[in-house]
């Protein structure tokens, strides 16, 4: 027999001495092996869940630093990278079925343990077209490359065909535990592509000095693949532990008789009693199958539920499609490198995210917020972060001088068509090629599209110390025989830097304050609906998150993206390949506009959701306690809509948050 603490104390205050059953010694040393044993083996559980989950979310957040790599490597446009980071959530959505099936019926830990054989072998497959697609070929002047012939840039003689302008390049643990590890994973995951991006696409394979292009030209291609190998080894890694342990975890003693315990328990300890038969079980089917349909009603009849999903679903298309192309916009507007980009999100932008997701729970939990309260704060978080959003309109940088597109060339009057803009009277004696994207900087600080597009006629110097004489178009026409220019594009304005840093703080408080409303929208979300609808319900609205927003959000920002373009490459088969110029004003105006519309929309969907509470909540209800003391969401039944602390615990918890920062 086990002795409650009363009675020790009692015993010991008396200094009695009576005899005891030595076989109540033998017992409770026994139960607290199994205890130490059991708690031991969740310990492992969750080690490893945590490194799996970390798994997971470097992998996502990689894929996400990776976009303007990709998108240069393969010449191909922005609306065609979305779809590439659509099919993440389409490959999600084509196994969770079977993983629904199959995870009840066989193996839990091995399911895992497959899965991330799986993850690692997928990670493993988007690498691989580097290794088939031969040296990454960027557009540069022959003569940048060999020194031991100077070519003149400007091809005077009509009638000689153009050089190619495509080179060889040379060369305290529980399941808080879990969701902390998936919010180290994107800051990992994100710096992870900024060590990679200042990497040579092909190093280890060409003579790097043999490079002619730097980190900050636009066709620099950084080791994107690097990345994903070692994702996959990580995954691998995280795989290893689930394939040694057993199929059920033992029930501590005090707990078999518990009614209480979560989900997350039941998913790892074996239940106390038997299912029944098989015909029992197909009862149950045919009782479930039965169920569908009413459950679906009740749960859509919801008002609350219906018009949070709406919410969360526009709200989360405006946050995908933001993240996605984040670090585009970044180099883009205010001509940064991949590399310091993925650094700035990986070390400032995430970590804002994960503490406005803790300070919104603590909000909740300190002030005793109701359901109202949650509604009222996942509002008022949504609004003030849209509302600095929009500061950022006026934090942009403006278009670089490039001539022919964004400035005509000196005496020459401006030209809508852009194509055309590109020949000008000052090189009209060469031939040279619209389709050509090898940057150079004039003296005089503008960027001419190509060196024959410049007028040079005399090269000097290899790779990136090449410098062109005697152009035609850069400068005054007083000093075109004198005027000269260097490999790569000229710095954007002066006044850069300084916005680069307002965009930096806006932002970071920006993703602090959109994110302080997730956890309590979360439980607004959890405790207006009923105990047996609640998994279902938490299924509906992944399903549609997933659908609506992670899969179409970052192919229709990319297709908006792509009709600020100005200048598109060419690729080696012929088309369009990707854009090597965009309009800072238009790229500006498209992708804050688009993330600000759907952010508002998202705002009126809260606002409803808000009104409808009110209206079915009694006022005494409003201030009801985080520990769910009185009734929820103006129901009739406590018991209905009570949140244990196991579902408080699992709040902290919304779809993808480890990607979608």
């Amino acid at each position: 027999m086990e002795i409650s603490s009363k009675e020790n104390t009692h015993f010991f205050s008396n200094n009695t001495i009576s005899p005891v059953d030595r076989s109540s010694f033998k017992s409770g040393s026994s139960a607290s092996k199994e205890k130490q044993s059991c708690c031991g083996g969740i310990k492992i559980f969750l080690g490893a869940l945590s490194f799996v989950y970390f798994a997971k979310a470097l992998s996502g957040s990689y894929l996400k630093s990776t976009i303007t790599q990709i998108e240069r490597r393969f010449d191909i446009p922005s609306s065609l990278v979305g779809v590439i980071d659509g099919s993440f959530e389409i490959g999600n959505l084509l196994i969770i079925i079977l993983v629904s099936y199959f995870g009840a019926k066989l193996h839990r830990p091995r399911i895992i343990g497959a899965g991330c054989l799986i993850m690692s072998a997928g990670t493993f497959l988007i690498a691989m077209p580097q290794f088939f697609m031969g040296r990454y070929r960027y557009e540069r002047f022959p003569s940048t490359i060999n020194s031991t012939v100077s070519l003149s840039p400007c091809l005077q003689d009509k009638s000689q065909t153009p050089l190619s302008a495509l080179e060889k390049s040379q060369a305290k643990i529980n399941a808080g535990c879990v969701q902390t590890v998936a919010i180290i994973g994107p800051i990992f995951g994100f710096l992870l592509g900024s060590l990679c991006a200042k990497l040579y696409v092909d190093i280890g394979f060409v003579d790097l000095d043999s490079v002619s292009i730097s980190p900050k030209d636009v066709q620099w291609v950084g080791a994107w693949w690097l990345g994903y190998l070692i994702a996959g080894v990580i995954s691998i890694l995280a795989g290893i532990p689930f394939w040694f342990l057993p199929r059920h975890l033992p029930r501590p003693q005090g707990r078999k008789d518990s009614s209480t315990s979560s989900e997350h328990s039941k998913f790892i300890i074996e239940e106390s009693k038997d299912q029944g038969t098989s015909s029992w079980k197909r009862a149950r089917l045919a009782e479930m199958a039965k169920d569908f349909l009413p459950s679906l009603k009740s749960l859509f009849g919801n008002p609350v539920y219906i018009l949070y999903l709406c919410a969360s679903i526009i709200q989360f298309n405006s946050l995908i499609g933001m993240v996605t192309y984040k670090p585009k916009y970044i180099e883009q507007q205010y001509g940064q490198t991949s590399s310091k980009t993925n650094f700035v999100i990986g070390l400032i932008n995430i970590p804002a995210v994960a503490f406005g997701i803790f300070s919104g729970g603590l909000i909740m939990k300190r002030f005793g917020v109701g359901v109202v309260g949650a509604a009222k704060l996942s509002l008022a978080s949504s609004f003030l972060g849209y509302l600095l959003l929009l500061s950022l309109f006026a934090m942009g940088c403006g278009n670089s001088e490039v001539a022919g597109l964004t400035v005509p060339y000196h005496g020459a009057k401006p030209v809508s068509d852009h194509e055309q803009a590109l020949f000008s009277e000052c090189n009209s004696g060469c031939s040279c090629s619209r389709n050509d994207w090898d940057p150079i900087c004039g003296e005089d600080g503008v960027t001419y599209v190509s060196p024959c597009l410049a007028g040079c006629r005399v090269s000097n110097g290899t790779g990136k110390n090449t410098v062109f004489f005697n152009c035609s178009c850069v400068g005054t026409s007083e000093s075109s025989q004198s005027s000269s220019a260097v490999v790569g594009p000229c710095q954007k304005g002066k006044e850069c830097p300084t916005m680069f840093l307002y965009f930096l703080v806006v932002s970071v408080i920006t993703s602090y304050t959109l994110s302080v409303g997730g956890t309590p929208g979360y439980i607004l979300l959890l405790r207006c609906i009923k105990p047996h609808l609640k998994s279902f319900a938490l299924g509906i609205y992944t399903l549609a998150i997933r659908v609506l927003a992670g899969i179409p959000a970052p192919v229709y920002f990319g297709v908006a993206i792509d009709t600020t373009c100005l200048k598109w490459g060419s690729k080696r088969c012929g088309g369009r390949g990707a854009c090597r110029l965009y309009d800072s004003g238009a790229l500006r105006y498209v992708y804050l506009g688009l993330t600000l519309v759907l952010g508002t929309v998202s705002i009126f969907f809260s606002v409803a959701v808000l009104w409808v509470l009110r209206e079915r909540s009694p006022p005494q209800d409003e201030t009801l306690s985080a520990n769910g003391d009185r009734a929820t969401c103006g129901t009739k039944s406590r018991k209905d809509h009570f949140v244990n602390s196991d579902q408080l615990i699992q709040s902290t918890y919304w779809p993808e948050k480890e990607t979608r920062l």
